[in-house]
């Protein structure tokens, strides 16, 4: 998870008012793919890890990513229905749920409806500090992904 989060921080300042996510894929021990966040209207960090190994065969993929993906579509598809529906994928280790009232749970909801195992908390105290600032708060309105 600590190299998700380094992802996150390259996705400074391009991605907002989107928060700065980031993600790693990993092959057993190895890590195959990543991504953050780019600029509104473009890849969010799972589709941009996910666009590195899209023709590329695995049987066993675990994916570590800062924030819950997004269950909704708004500018870009939803990251979780890509996660969903994507057989490589199998085990999803999220940091912290994303507070906005679009997704707060229904992103994971969705993984694990697909049968996907869902770990939550991996490293939260230190993705919280990075990403509290940039999170949706209730006084803020919504914005497309």
């Amino acid at each position: 998870m600590l190299a998700a989060l380094k992802q996150s921080r390259k996705a400074l300042p391009e991605c907002l008012p989107n928060p700065p996510v980031g993600c790693v894929i990993v092959d057993t021990q190895n890590i195959v793919a990543q991504g953050y966040t780019h600029a509104p209207g473009k890849y969010h960090a799972e589709a941009d890890a996910l666009r590195y190994i899209e023709l590329q065969a695995f049987d066993y993929l675990k994916m570590y990513v800062t924030l819950e993906p997004c269950s909704f579509h708004g500018r870009t598809p939803s990251c979780a229905l890509a996660i969903a529906n994507d057989p490589r994928i199998h085990e999803i280790y999220v940091s912290i749920i994303d507070p906005d009232p679009r997704n707060n749970g229904q992103g994971l909801d969705i993984l694990r409806k697909a049968g996907k195992r869902v770990h939550i908390g991996l490293c939260a105290n230190e993705v919280g500090d990075f990403l509290h600032q940039y999170l949706f708060t209730p006084t803020q309105q919504a914005e497309p992904n």
